[in-house]
Order: C-alpha cells, then sequence, then structure tokens
C-alpha cells in the first residue's frame, strides 16, 4: 500500500460509530483515531461509553485514555493525537479512520486554526493580572476589538484570556491578527460517512444504552472519580457524570438517574444531528449497512 487513505465517521451519540469503525478497520488495515471529549480521559470508561478493552486490543486506537479527568481536553491536544496516528499509520502502512461524536474537534481540524505566537512570561504576568478584573479586560479588548469580541461573553474567561495574551504579545487586535495569520487546515483531504439513524430507534438505543451504563458500575465509577479528581475539572460536568454526582447527593432516584440521562443524551444526539448535517460536506449520509459498503470501497 503506498498511501494512507483516510476516513472520518460520524453521528450521533449510540448510533454505532465506534462498532462501524472497528468492523472497517479490521477489514482493511486500518488504525482508529477517536475524537471524543470524554473517552480522551483515564477512568471514565463506562460514562464515555469507550470501546472495550478487547476492542481497544483489536485495533490500535489513538485518543483514548490520554489525559488525567483533572486535565482538560482541547482542539490541541486532539491535533496532537492526529498527528501521532498518522506516523503510526505510514509507518506500518496501515488506513485511518477517525470517528467520534465530538464532530466540532474534526470541524477545526478541517477548517484549520491560526498560527499563535509564543506568549512571553512577561505577557502571562500583566494578563494574570488583569484578569482578576475580568469585565474590565472584556471592555478594555471590545473597545480595541470590537469584531472579535462581539461573539465571546464576559463570562468566557478562557477566550478573554486568549485574545488578552494575543493583544499584549502582538501589540494588534486580534482580528488583524488573524487575518495576517489564516487557518491553515490541519486534515487536507478526508471522506466523511454521517450515519442516518431512524429517530425512533436511536431513543431506544440510548435508554438501553443507559440501563446497560447503570448495570456495569456507572455509579461507582463516578464517585471514584470524584474521589480522586473532585468534581471542578470539565469532565466531571459531562453528561452522565453530572447527573450521577446528583443522584449520589440523593437529589433523584435511581430510575430518574436513568430518565435525566436518557433525556440529556437525546438532547445531545439531536444537536449533534443539526451541526453534522450544517457543518460538513458530507460524502454520504447513510444507514450503517450502506456505509459499510461505501466505507470499504473508500479504503480499498
Amino acid at each position: 500500500m503506498s498511501h494512507m487513505k483516510h476516513l472520518a465517521i460520524i453521528g450521533s451519540t449510540a448510533s454505532g460509530k465506534s462498532n462501524l469503525a472497528l468492523n472497517l478497520a479490521l477489514s482493511h488495515n486500518a488504525v482508529i483515531l477517536s475524537i471524543d471529549s470524554l473517552s480522551i480521559y483515564t477512568d471514565i470508561d463506562i460514562a464515555s461509553a469507550k470501546p472495550s478493552k478487547d476492542d481497544l486490543n483489536l485495533v490500535k486506537h489513538f485518543g483514548i485514555n490520554i489525559l488525567r479527568p483533572d486535565e482538560t481536553a482541547s482542539v490541541f491536544t486532539f491535533i496532537d493525537e492526529y498527528h501521532r496516528a498518522c506516523a503510526y499509520a505510514q509507518e506500518q502502512h496501515k488506513n485511518l479512520i477517525i470517528v467520534g461524536g465530538s464532530s466540532f474537534y474534526l470541524k477545526s481540524m478541517l477548517d484549520g486554526l491560526s498560527e499563535i505566537p509564543t506568549i512571553s512570561d512577561t505577557v502571562r504576568e500583566e494578563s494574570s493580572h488583569l484578569l482578576k478584573g475580568i469585565q474590565e479586560v472584556h471592555r478594555l479588548l471590545s473597545a480595541v476589538d470590537p469584531l472579535t469580541m462581539a461573539n465571546i461573553t464576559t463570562t468566557d474567561s478562557y477566550r478573554i484570556e486568549k485574545m488578552l495574551h494575543l493583544y499584549l504579545q502582538t501589540k494588534m487586535p486580534p482580528s488583524r491578527w488573524f487575518r495576517l495569520h489564516p487557518p491553515v487546515p490541519i486534515i487536507k483531504e478526508c471522506p466523511i460517512l454521517n450515519i442516518d439513524i431512524d429517530r425512533t430507534v436511536l431513543r431506544e438505543r440510548i435508554n438501553l444504552r443507559t440501563q446497560l451504563m447503570i448495570e456495569a458500575g456507572l455509579i461507582d465509577e463516578v464517585a471514584l472519580c470524584e474521589q480522586l479528581y473532585g468534581r471542578i475539572p470539565n469532565s466531571m460536568k459531562a453528561i452522565g457524570m453530572i447527573e450521577t454526582l446528583d443522584y449520589l447527593d440523593g437529589k433523584c432516584s435511581k430510575e430518574e438517574l436513568v430518565q435525566l440521562i436518557s433525556t440529556h443524551t437525546s438532547q445531545l444526539a439531536k444537536r449533534q444531528l443539526t451541526f453534522n448535517t450544517h457543518q460538513f460536506s458530507l460524502t454520504a449520509n447513510a444507514r450503517v449497512n450502506e456505509l459499510t459498503s461505501i466505507g470499504q470501497a473508500l479504503l480499498q
């Protein structure tokens, strides 16, 4: 095989992405890059619906068990994993299948990101001093660059800090920096398959999966993660984690816990569906069995 072939599989949660990716990887000599904002963490196995240990041993996976739950995944975490996966696949003469529910990371890699300058220690110090008054910083940046700041709320401390760093380091409005440094796509060519699944079937699958998660020990897993990492990390605010913490606090019964997780997962699935159909030029949007043959043809 002279050339590594790429393929991305997207679709809402519980639509059968991991299974499809695994089957294609086994039949067409591929490694898998998971882009999932929860599977990236160690210790969160059940809540993330991570592939089983057996499946992880069958096919080499990237993007799984990379960070501790008290660290924060960003698009850069997934870019690093993508580069690692590509290097490995090329070296081993394998194809690469990208799969996952957090498809905004895939979108960022296809659209590309602007290069960011190295932020000096002086700027970091000055920033942390200024950021004690976050509203004030938001006002300052809005005066300098109303265009960029129009999309950033006064409570979005992460992005405010990033823009402040950029402004102090480059002495120019962030929008001007981004104009001078247009984004460079990380992933060039990649066919994208979106799983089309009947709403009723999906709802049933979500309910069943939630039930199985509880039976598999979700409550103990969340209790252990809380013990080890507290409740502050982003990972502890994910669907499945947050409802279980409420259950542990005595705020809901076990029946209500299943109901809450199912409802919130179904709402997520709906958002994913909208995002996936509007944000990507899809190679195919079809049922799993059709996508299997399309995927096989693309990896041939």
